[in-house]
C-alpha cells in the first residue's frame, strides 16, 4: 500500500475529484492548508500600506491505495491539477505499512 499526498490549487479540487472518481477512487481526505514554495506569496496594499502575504491557500488531498494504482492516480492528479503556472503544487508518495477499518477491524488491503 502507498499513501499519496497532493498539494494543489483550491480551484482545481473539483476537477481532480471528478477525474479520480471516473478512475474509481472515491475514498480520500481533503484539507485546506496554507503554504508557499517557488510562488513566494504576493504583495497587497491595504489602506495605503503594503503587506507581504507569503502563505497562500492550498488544498491537500490524501489517498491510500494499492501499489498497482499509485502511478496512474498520481498521473491523473498531476494532469488534472496542472495549469502550467508556478504554484500548481506537489505530489508525494509514501509507504503505508498498515490500514485498519475501525468499524469492522479489517486490515491492510481489505480496509481500503
Amino acid at each position: 500500500m502507498k499513501k499519496i499526498e497532493a498539494i494543489i490549487r483550491p480551484e482545481r479540487l473539483e476537477a481532480v475529484k471528478e477525474a479520480l472518481g471516473k478512475f474509481g477512487v472515491h475514498g480520500m481526505t481533503v484539507s485546506q492548508v496554507m503554504g508557499c514554495g517557488l510562488q513566494r506569496g504576493r504583495t497587497e496594499v491595504y489602506r495605503g500600506h503594503e503587506y507581504s502575504i507569503n502563505l497562500l491557500p492550498k488544498v491537500k488531498i490524501e489517498i491510500v491505495l494499492s501499489d498497482q494504482e499509485v502511478s496512474k492516480v498520481a498521473d491523473i492528479i498531476a494532469q488534472t491539477a496542472r495549469t502550467g503556472q508556478v504554484g500548481d503544487g506537489k505530489i508525494f508518495v509514501y509507504p503505508a505499512d498498515n490500514a485498519i477499518r475501525v468499524r469492522t477491524g479489517e486490515t491492510n488491503g481489505a480496509a481500503i
